[in-house]
């Protein structure tokens, strides 16, 4: 695999960040999940906006304009024969001293990887997932804003190993006010009917690219689509529920807090939506060459 590292591609053996990159030591930087699909990259502009609007956010001075990182990120494509893949896009703040004091970073390094990912197995596709609520809350939106997409991601392990330690894949994450905010890793959605209701971002959820283009591709299927503030009783009381990410893409959860969702399968809305999404994901984006 060869990994891109600083306007170079080198192979994995010796991609290699300092001990002093503030990335490592604290977190500081920011990154993009994208998707490859026959031989596309998947919403590329969405995703490397996103990340702009990121490291904004955090006073990150990108080393490269949004061409030249999209130039980038089909270049490593293009160096490891993704035709259907993952790609991680990685900006940290650079080495820097020990301490907190991010100005002594002078320059940004970027890191792009491209391989492939499985985060669920294929058979929860066809079945769902069970999940349940945890103890661990979504950082405050005053703290850590949820559509700043950080390194820091340790809120959302905290609340992953709660889920797995109570045997389950995925979990529910509430904000400080009880409301849901999204799961540890995908966007949440809630099926009423012909409406489709998912968290604001004010709530403690990031702007999912996955989320969004569901909300987009909604009303060609006949449905409403709308951020709504959410409980736990939404979730236990709806017609379906799925979740929603790049590497997820779309997978239903048919179980939570050991409440049976709906049938307790997939239900008609997750399915088509599914279907929908795979097929426009297929049929769109930018050509890696």
């Amino acid at each position: 695999m060869k990994i891109y590292m600083n306007g170079k591609l080198v192979p994995e053996s010796r991609a290699k960040v300092s001990v002093f990159d503030h990335g490592l030591l604290y977190g500081d930087g920011v990154f993009e999940g994208i998707r490859a699909y026959h031989g596309r990259v998947f919403k590329l502009d969405e995703h490397i906006a996103r990340l702009f609007r990121s490291a904004q956010a955090i006073d990150l001075k990108m080393p490269l304009t949004k061409a030249g990182l999209a130039q980038a990120v089909v270049r490593t494509c293009q160096a490891n024969g993704i035709w259907d893949g993952y790609i991680r896009l990685i900006v940290t703040r650079g080495l820097g001293n020990l301490g907190l004091n991010p100005y002594t970073c002078k320059t940004p390094q970027v890191i792009i990887i491209a391989g492939g990912i499985q985060l669920y197995a294929e058979k929860l596709y066809a079945t769902g997932l069970d999940v349940i609520t945890v103890g661990t809350l979504r950082n405050h939106t005053e703290a850590i804003n949820p559509r700043i997409k950080s390194l820091n991601y340790l809120n959302n392990i905290l609340a992953k190993i709660e889920a797995m330690n109570a045997g389950c894949m995925e979990c529910i994450m509430l904000n400080p006010q009880g409301f849901v905010a999204e799961a540890s890793g995908d966007n949440i959605f809630v099926v009423r009917g012909d409406t489709l209701l998912t968290p604001p971002s004010w709530c403690g959820a990031l702007e999912g690219i996955t989320r969004q283009t569901v909300m987009e591709l909604a009303p060609e299927q006949g449905l409403q689509a709308r951020a709504e503030v959410l409980t736990r009783y939404d979730l236990y009381t709806a017609d379906e529920v799925f979740l929603t990410g790049t590497a997820a893409e779309i997978i239903a959860v048919v179980k939570a807090d050991r409440r049976i969702i709906g049938s307790g399968r997939p239900g008609p809305v997750t399915r088509r939506l599914e279907r929908v999404f795979r097929e426009h994901a297929r049929s769109s984006g930018t050509p890696i060459g």
